[in-house]
């Protein structure tokens, strides 16, 4: 397969709508007649993907034969996102790990084992042994990074770059409170 044939094929991969060919051409600094002949060549490539031409545009999509098989796997249950409490729990294990829950609880002040039980059975955090007082120490998990999109621990954001300064919390407090009043009088 040719260079700009892997590149198209890689743009309408990334793409979520289909791509018209002249947006190719110009995405790939290539002429229109270098687009159709890579076109082509994607045309004849076989695979699990095929190559569609819709509403102008081309996109990728699976093969006809993947059909009642993606079907399977898509009709699957959504994992559902974090709740609040779980987002937490969640922050103060990736930055503090190891961590039992009475420390969770007492950082978020209420109770937090709902929350720390999920993110368990989801496979977000794992128990890494016990303290010294007999707690269940959490830390994250390989799954935890590969969902975030982290290489490492060290990836993790800086939690400075979001801690207000108390004028920047003051300031914050008062525009909240205007704009709460304004919405009462409204």
């Amino acid at each position: 397969m040719t260079e700009l044939a892997r590149i198209i094929e890689a743009l309408l991969f990334l793409s979520t709508e289909p791509v018209k060919p002249a947006d190719l051409a110009e995405a790939c600094d290539a002429e229109q007649h270098e687009i159709d002949a890579a076109v082509a060549e994607l045309r004849q490539r076989e695979g699990g993907l095929v190559l569609r031409e819709i509403g102008g545009g081309y996109t990728l999509a699976s093969i006809p034969e993947a059909e009642r098989a993606a079907r399977r796997l898509l009709a699957k249950p959504r994992t559902p996102p974090l709740t609040q409490a779980q987002a937490e729990c969640l922050s103060i294990v990736a930055y503090l790990q190891p961590v039992s829950r009475p420390e969770i609880a007492r950082i978020r002040g209420v109770a937090s084992e709902s929350a720390v039980a999920t993110l368990e059975e989801r496979g977000l955090i794992e128990d890494c042994g016990r303290s010294q007082f007999g707690a269940i120490l959490y830390r994250t998990t390989p799954l935890f990074q590969r969902l975030f999109g982290l290489s490492g621990l060290d990836a993790l954001p800086d939690p400075a770059a979001f801690d207000p300064t108390p004028e920047e919390e003051g300031e914050l407090r008062e525009r909240l409170l205007k704009a709460g009043e304004q919405r009462l009088n409204s």
